[in-house]
């Protein structure tokens, strides 16, 4: 089974991307401890040489990283007619034990992956090196946590035995199961698509904001990812159902399937984005630049909330379609 070509691909990305970002570490913590732009010594401008190939390079494996995540899922959805019992990619993660924590650290280094790039970006406009070390010190912190996902990837498909017999989605995301994927589900969908809506315009109302006022922008991080998180409980408890018109199936990944186009790749991308927006504009806020590098940040920091905003409003809007198009009456 790890033989499949997209198996493979998702090794070999995370294979390269751990062993990139482990020396891009060791190189961070050389950085860190004898930057010194005043300094003209060979072995600054031998630091400052290094720094741009290593930037280029770790931008490109991040990119990969957080393009993994898509294929992760659609993988996932397409191999679970391979296991007994499984419909969607719920079936195939629980297949084994290692599935789930795969995915939440996929997820983990999505977000920090856009946060690194969105910060290693403005480091590169502002030309005078105003954020070269907490984007170091963000490898450090970026490094262990891209080899943990690479380790529990190979640990996961490596588990992988065609005659598992695991799970559908009924049994993690039925009203009646004591774990959170059961209290979800029983949410009051009136509850959800109310708290979603707040969510989203509190969101969306930081994210314009921020062009303007920096406190807003630092304010967008944590209300981003509560967002998201408000996000992910209302496809659940009223979102998904309204897509396959059943109220008992709330299975937020059978919504990446086929049968109904695919309309959760379109609903979850903005969502991500817009939550890794918010992440990275809050860092960027809240980190210390330089006189001259005061305008660069500000613009970027205008661009990334201003991104999150458009995010949060496509998906709301596409959420607001599939309740409005949908044959089913939760709410009376």
């Amino acid at each position: 089974m790890i033989f499949h070509p997209p198996i493979l691909a998702l090794i070999g990305a995370s294979g390269l991307s751990a062993v990139v970002l482990g020396g891009a570490g060791l190189f961070a913590g050389r950085l860190l401890a004898g930057w010194d732009p005043t300094n003209g010594s060979e072995r600054q401008i031998g630091l400052e040489k290094t720094t741009h190939l290593v930037s280029t390079v770790v931008a490109f494996v991040l990119t990969l990283e957080a393009a993994s995540l898509v294929l992760f899922a659609f993988n996932a959805d397409r191999m679970a007619p391979l296991f007994v019992g499984a419909m969607c990619a719920v079936g195939t993660l629980n297949a084994s034990v290692w599935g789930f924590p795969t995915l939440w650290a996929k997820i983990a280094v999505f977000f920090a992956a856009f946060v690194w790039l969105a910060v290693d970006r403005v480091d590169l406009r502002a030309r005078d090196w105003a954020l070269i070390r907490p984007k170091y010190a963000g490898l450090l912190i970026l490094a262990p946590l891209v080899l943990a996902e690479a380790g529990f990837e190979l640990a996961y498909f490596l588990d992988l035995k065609a005659d598992t017999i695991t799970s559908c989605c009924g049994k993690l995301f039925g009203e009646d199961k004591p774990a959170l994927g059961g209290d979800l589900a029983a949410l009051d969908p009136r509850v959800a698509l109310w708290a979603l809506g707040a969510a989203l315009v509190a969101a969306i109302g930081l994210g314009f904001g921020a062009r303007r006022r920096r406190w807003a922008a630092v304010a967008l991080g944590p209300v981003a990812l509560a967002a998201f998180g408000v996000a992910i409980a209302a496809v659940i408890s009223a979102i998904a159902p309204y897509v396959y018109e059943q109220p008992h199936h709330h299975c937020p990944f059978c919504i990446l399937k086929r049968e109904y186009g695919h309309v959760g790749f379109a609903l979850y991308l903005p969502l991500f984005v817009a939550t890794g927006a918010g992440l990275a504009a809050a860092i960027v806020a809240a980190l210390p630049g330089t006189t001259t590098s005061r305008a660069t940040i500000r613009t970027a920091i205008g661009g990334l909330a201003k991104t999150s905003a458009i995010g949060f409003t496509l998906f709301g809007a596409i959420a607001a379609a599939l309740v409005w198009r949908s044959g089913l009456a939760l709410i009376g």
